[in-house]
């Protein structure tokens, strides 16, 4: 009989975790890099916030060698989708 309300705890609180996860990626914003738009190389951001700075926001995408990729320039036509996004990055 324990053994039974310990099985239906694990599933609310698994079904709750669940649950969270996917507000929490539903409500995420895209990744925002500063980069330069000729190199696509990742800038410090200042780059992005100084009037004198050269750099552009980079939405999405992945970075690998300091370059971002599978991203755009555009925050609108990035979508966060969820499970399976491929917005990691690496480096």
């Amino acid at each position: 009989m324990d053994k039974r309300k310990l099985r239906s705890g694990t599933v609310v609180l698994g079904g709750m975790g669940v649950l969270a996860a996917t507000l929490t990626a539903c409500s995420s914003e895209p990744d925002e890099r500063c980069v330069d738009r000729v190199t696509q190389e990742i800038l410090p951001s200042y780059e992005c916030t100084d009037s004198d700075g050269h750099g552009t926001y980079y939405y999405g995408g992945s970075s690998h060698n300091n370059r971002v990729s599978g991203g755009s320039f555009n925050r609108s036509a990035v979508e966060r989708d969820g499970f399976g996004s491929s917005s990691s990055s690496g480096g």
